[in-house]
């Protein structure tokens, strides 16, 4: 019993050496006078998926689950409530961008839980402009493509601790140039924490790796030399690699049957953004169950310190809710999630969920 325990908490004094490195990143006490705001790349890998847990605002880090974890935190990997899990998400983002998302995840006994999950960003198609055509009147059009795959790994050590971890491969294309990277994710989730019933912590290290950096026949450029001695030759232009948007999360969270039919969950975190603004984020769920039926309602708001002088958070609170519906050992859930948005169209998520 030792050994499953000692192993969790490890990990976890390994991600709070992290977090002070972290940390140290945002020693301004104006968060708006960090320098290193906005110079991230693969920013797509902060964009939400999923439903239920973006309805909560983000806030539920110590008792997300299921394939839907992978992204908030992959400790809930292992608490899929059957043996496996497949799920589809769509979310209407911003400027007519949609993010799609797929994940499975499969129990191996003792072993844990297996998980693999895709995400992608579409953009359609954007007319293309050059020096020769700066009003794209040639027709020609090019769409990015955004792709990131996740491998990821749970396990459940104890009744109250899990914790799990993802292999992220980031991939981005924009027309002839294109980038790459790789991120690992590792979280821990404590239920019952202190002994309190119902009283749930967790803790998730995202997106971190090595610098990404960019390349591509698009970099080519013709030189010519100035007297004539040497024929046209092309050389590659060096680009600057680019930190990843690392981040940690801590959240508590805390459960509580309201009566025999319903149940009350409440959640808070903090987000501390080596790129970005530290954020604080807060949110809850209410559920009814019935006998093969459980209806949900959620909402969740996000606060950003400091964010008065950037203008970089456009987004505000969300609410959404959910169906759960078991048949015959065979479970389907259905969730919804919109997010108000300034500047642009709001943001609202579609996901579905089978358990088998």
């Amino acid at each position: 019993m030792k050994n499953r325990v000692i192993f969790p908490l490890v990990v976890l004094c390994v991600v709070m050496a992290v977090m002070v490195s972290n940390l140290n990143a945002q020693v301004e006490e104006d968060q708006s006078k960090n320098r290193r705001i906005g110079s991230a790349a693969a920013t797509e890998l902060l964009i939400p998926v999923g439903a239920r847990d973006m309805a909560m605002g983000g806030s539920s880090i110590a008792v997300t689950n299921g394939v839907e974890s992978i992204h908030w935190n992959p400790a809930g990997l292992a608490r899929v409530p059957t043996s496996g899990e497949v799920m589809f998400s769509s979310m209407a983002y911003i400027a007519d961008i949609r993010m799609n998302y797929g994940a499975v995840g499969l129990t191996f006994g003792n072993f844990g839980v297996v998980g693999i999950s895709v995400r992608s960003l579409s953009f359609g198609d954007i007319p293309m402009t050059t020096n020769d055509d700066p009003d794209g009147d040639a027709g020609r059009t090019y769409s990015p493509a955004f792709m990131t795959f996740g491998m990821s790994y749970a396990r459940r050590f104890t009744d109250a601790i899990t914790v799990g971890g993802t292999f992220k491969v980031i991939s981005e294309k924009m027309g002839r140039v294109n980038g790459s990277a790789v991120a690992i994710d590792i979280g821990v989730q404590y239920h019952g924490a202190g002994g309190i019933p119902g009283l749930n912590f967790g803790l998730v290290l995202k997106n971190y790796g090595p610098r990404m950096s960019f390349g591509g026949p698009g970099l080519l450029k013709r030189a010519l030399s100035p007297d004539g001695r040497r024929a046209e030759q092309f050389y590659t232009l060096s680009t600057a690699k680019y930190d990843l948007p690392s981040t940690l999360e801590i959240g508590l969270s805390y459960e509580r049957d309201l009566s025999e039919n319903m149940v009350a969950v409440v959640n808070g975190s903090f987000v501390n953004d080596n790129m970005a603004l530290n954020a604080y984020r807060f949110g809850g769920e209410v559920g009814y169950r019935m006998e093969k039926l459980r209806v949900f309602g959620r909402g969740g708001y996000e606060v950003v310190p400091g964010n008065e002088g950037v203008d970089e958070f456009i987004f505000g609170p969300t609410v959404g809710g959910g169906l759960y519906y078991n048949t015959a050992g065979f479970e389907i859930m259905v969730d919804y999630a919109w997010r108000k948005t300034d500047l642009f169209e709001d943001n609202s998520v579609f996901s579905i969920k089978f358990g088998f």
